[in-house]
């Protein structure tokens, strides 16, 4: 999530490391500068992603990103190096809406398409889904325009292909 952690907690004996991410905080949004991913060290300073991010703009599960270990051990996200395909979608109802605010009724709508999402917390029910290539984007697009213009929840494409745009 955006908090920070010590470095025994960033790596696991599974390969399995925390990835953070650095970026100015978005005015009206979170206050948190960082996020930390989880995602399974490739080689030296390569990882891929394992987390779906709730903050960091331009990433998605899956995709590979460079990394420079600290004198702390944090590894500092640097640049993606491949990219997955993958999107990351990011949605959040309206509490005064037909979904109030509930996470659970927003991967409902969403479980027909088998998207995969992890929930922010209980008091910001902001969930964040990886929206893999080969699901049915326009679908998708057109679910999440028809359930903002509804009022069922805001929704924001962070991190999109090509496929994306043009579904």
């Amino acid at each position: 999530m955006a908090s920070t952690t010590s470095p025994e907690h960033d790596t696991t004996e599974d390969n399995r490391i925390k990835v953070w991410f650095r970026f100015v905080p978005r005015e009206g949004w979170l206050p948190y500068s960082t996020e930390g991913l989880w995602a399974t060290r490739l080689g030296e300073d390569t990882a891929r992603l394992e987390s779906v991010p709730f903050l960091q703009e331009g990433a998605a599960m899956g995709d590979v990103v460079r990394f420079a270990t600290d004198a702390e051990g944090l590894h500092w996200a640097k640049e993606r190096a491949e990219v997955s395909g993958s999107c990351t979608v990011r949605v959040l109802a309206v509490p005064s809406g037909p979904l109030g605010s509930s996470a659970q009724a927003v991967h409902e709508r969403l479980a027909p398409f088998g998207l995969g999402g992890e929930v922010f917390s209980k008091d910001l029910p902001l969930v964040a889904f990886n929206v893999p290539p080969d699901a049915e984007l326009g679908q998708i697009k057109a679910l999440l325009i028809r359930g903002e213009e509804d009022g069922w929840w805001h929704f924001e494409a962070s991190c999109v292909t090509d496929a994306w745009r043009n579904a």
